[in-house]
């Protein structure tokens, strides 16, 4: 499997990621960056995107969603919560033609076995995203910090409860975290000194 890093667009510079297998399979995660981006990248690893897959609904999270989807026909898989068509949750419910499962579930592409857990409090439809080693944590989990409640559809006391799961979650320590934005880290870091993933703040 590959993993590319790309940058969204100014000025959140949202993480963004694609994951490719040796079929040639592609999934990108979040696709905040001009889908023109993504698209070179498929052609350069002769690699056909086959799903999107959205840590949550924000606009800085799914700004390509609509444009892959119509060039590639990949399925877009998200939580429903999340699909409102406003400015905060651009996309809308006919977009989302593989909605994530209720509760936690698993994904299969090609190799890649991807697990999925629900974890509102920073929207209501957010989840984190494991991939063996991997884990890709939306606006859920921050290097020593986690995302904001104070927009709307975010919840403290949801939060409070998705960070106890998170710091639970049946991964080592060693798991390299992907979060939204800034920098990236480790589940035992976090678990060790993340105020917010300790139940020390909130």
């Amino acid at each position: 499997m590959k993993l590319i890093h790309i940058h969204g667009v100014w000025p959140l510079y949202t993480n963004t990621f694609l994951l490719i297998t040796a079929a040639g399979h592609a999934v990108v995660v979040d696709p905040a960056a001009e889908a023109e981006t993504y698209l070179a990248q498929l052609k350069e690893n002769n690699a056909t995107l086959t799903d999107i897959f959205l840590t949550h609904g924000h606009y800085d999270h799914v700004g390509s969603v609509a444009a892959l989807k119509k060039a590639t026909g990949a399925k877009v898989h998200m939580d429903l919560a999340d699909a409102k068509g406003d400015q905060m949750y651009p996309l809308t419910p006919d977009l989302i033609d593989a909605p994530w499962p209720a509760g936690n579930s698993e994904y299969q592409v090609d190799e890649l076995t991807f697990r999925i857990w629900h974890t509102p409090g920073h929207t209501p439809g957010g989840v984190v995203i494991a991939c063996g080693d991997r884990l890709f944590s939306g606006d859920t989990l921050f290097a020593g910090s986690c995302g904001r409640v104070d927009l709307p559809g975010g919840s403290a006391a949801d939060m409070q409860r998705s960070l106890a799961l998170v710091a639970d979650l049946p991964l080592p320590d060693e798991t390299t975290v992907y979060p939204g934005h800034e920098s990236f880290t480790t589940l035992g870091q976090e678990r060790r000194s993340n105020p917010y993933l300790m139940g020390e703040v909130f």
